[in-house]
């Protein structure tokens, strides 16, 4: 992704990393531990919300800076403070204030996190949380390319709005299916500060979306109630693409809502256990797109209606890394064994199209070896309607292999692996550019079988160039391959494989980068229409 910043140049600049002066990565967890242990309780809790940059620091002390902390409004102290898991008088716990770092270092309007012991007498700790924030207004000149195609967004959003956390923005957004524009407002804090409130609408040129939703979720591993409720309405043109071009079209409008409450009995012995109640419904209706290829079987209107249960386990095991999948900053990375289970019953009398059991369920967890690499494996299975109003199966894993060589670079492998049952075009699965194959068009390949296996050498750098932006790279080899079903790549339909070089930027300064991959890839499988370079710019959440 490019990002250019207007008016706020020296934000887009913010390309902002930097390194916090008060903020580290040393919580002194061995220091609670202790305290822990000799039975003591919290008493004053000091909140010292800092700025983007540490003007103090002289590597941070240009008018640029300056300017940016000048301009910035601070995230404001009850904020933070609302968002800990312990309070004055609580008994001391090591986990539980390991766990408040946590969950602040996933807010992206902080950089950093630190919570320290400031005093211990008689029993009593008094506890300093230091945070850094990130710059959040985004003055959006954004372009994206991959497989061929370019996305285009402009617009601003800002996600911390007067520090309180509110997010809202408005962007006018096109990609190869669409164009139009975006309004978005969420207030996450709402009554007893841990319910989030969001509201989307768009337009574009092929139809229209609103959603909306109020949400008081699982925060934290010993929250003992949830509960929520949301709404969506989504109309567009829906494409099937055959080697890369779009060989039909079809009006599709997607209502959604649901609504459920969870209870948990909290964290016991390391592990977590949810269990949700709710109901759930969903109406596909389909209709021809002007002047457009049909798809031939045309697709079934089709409802769902029935009663949702939910199910979740949570095993407490995070380990804090770095360079893994950010450059230069602490990661805790769920270890521990993660299960979620969906079910939804299908009643024709509450008005469904046909009585079904629809589930969806996913499993995954990390395994540590002994010479210091790790592989995290994720099972997936469902069952939902498919465009014809019929079940249609899933079933998918995914095995990450992570390999440390020292602390400037590391090895990478991924295996995904995926298959469904009989089905129409319109739910085929895809592969190509825009999804994992990075020398190919986007949706090059569609079938009812899926792989995909790519090979990454990384490098963490420590460069900092002008101390604005992180710099890491990698080396890549993709191969995979989508195949059977009723709309196959008969020009290239076998596996496909590509190699190529990247760049990676992670704007760790700023609450809308996150790590831009630049690649050049060269597919190796090349068909004429097929570019003998692929130039692909995108912005990930991870390296």
């Amino acid at each position: 992704m490019i990002r250019s910043r207007l008016a706020s140049v020296f934000i887009a600049i913010a390309f902002c990393a930097s390194t916090s002066a008060g903020a580290g990565d040393g919580t002194p967890l061995d220091t609670f531990a202790k305290m822990q242990a000799d039975g003591a309780r919290i008493g004053t809790i000091r909140i010292d919300a800092r700025n983007i940059f540490e003007l103090s620091d002289p590597r941070e002390s240009g008018a640029l800076f300056q300017l940016a902390n000048a301009l910035h409004i601070r995230t404001r102290e009850d904020v933070i403070r609302e968002a800990l898991l312990f309070k004055p008088g609580d008994l001391v716990s090591a986990r539980v204030i390991d766990e408040t770092e946590r969950l602040l270092r996933t807010n992206r309007s902080l950089y950093d996190v630190e919570i320290h012991p400031a005093a211990y007498k008689d029993g009593v700790v008094d506890i300093e949380v230091v945070t850094r924030d990130t710059w959040t207004l985004d003055l959006t000149g954004k372009v994206s390319r991959s497989g061929g195609k370019n996305e285009t967004a402009f617009g601003f959003k800002e996600d911390n709005l007067l520090g309180t956390g509110t997010t809202l923005g408005y962007t006018q957004v096109s990609d190869p299916d669409r164009s139009g524009w975006l309004f978005e407002v969420g207030y996450p804090r709402a009554f007893d500060g841990w319910t989030r409130l969001a509201y989307t609408q768009g337009r574009f040129d092929d139809g229209q979306t609103k959603s909306a939703s109020i949400l008081r979720p699982f925060y934290a591993l010993d929250t003992r109630w949830a509960g929520g409720a949301s709404a969506g309405d989504d109309e567009r043109n829906d494409s099937i693409y055959n080697a890369g071009e779009v060989i039909s079209k079809f009006r599709h409008r997607l209502k959604k809502a649901e609504a459920f409450g969870g209870w948990s009995p909290g964290l016991k012995d390391g592990w977590v256990q949810r269990y949700s109640l709710g109901i759930a419904a969903q109406d596909d209706a389909y209709s021809p797109a002007p002047g457009e290829v049909p798809p031939d079987p045309f697709p079934v209107d089709h409802k769902v209606r029935g009663p949702l249960g939910r199910f979740e386990l949570v095993e407490d095991r995070f380990v804090r890394m770095r360079n893994r999948d950010q450059i230069a900053r602490p990661e805790f990375v769920a270890m521990g064994l993660n299960v979620t289970m969906d079910v939804v019953r299908a009643v024709e009398s509450w008005g469904s199209s046909r009585s079904a059991w629809l589930y969806s369920a996913k499993a995954s967890r990390g395994f540590s070896f002994p010479w210091g690499h790790d592989l995290h494996a994720t099972v997936v299975a469902g069952r939902n309607m498919d465009s014809t109003g019929n079940p249609l199966s899933h079933q998918g894993a995914l095995l990450r292999y992570f390999g440390p060589q020292n602390r400037h670079a590391a090895f990478y492998g991924s295996i995904a692996l995926d298959r469904i049952g009989t089905a129409a075009a319109p739910d085929q699965l895809q592969l190509g550019g825009d999804n994992g194959l990075r020398g190919y068009p986007l949706r090059y390949q569609e079938g009812e079988k899926r792989a995909l296996f790519t090979l990454e050498q990384r490098l963490y750098t420590d460069w900092y160039p002008f101390r604005l932006v992180r710099v890491g790279g990698a080396v890549f080899f993709d191969y995979g391959r989508a195949w059977g079903g009723v709309n196959q790549n008969l020009e290239n339909g076998g596996w496909l494989s590509d190699v190529g070089i990247g760049l990676r930027l992670s704007v760790d300064r700023a609450a809308f980068a996150n790590v831009l991959h630049v690649d050049l890839a060269f597919p190796l499988n090349r068909t004429p229409g097929i570019d003998a370079v692929q130039f692909v710019v995108k912005s990930h959440l991870t390296f």
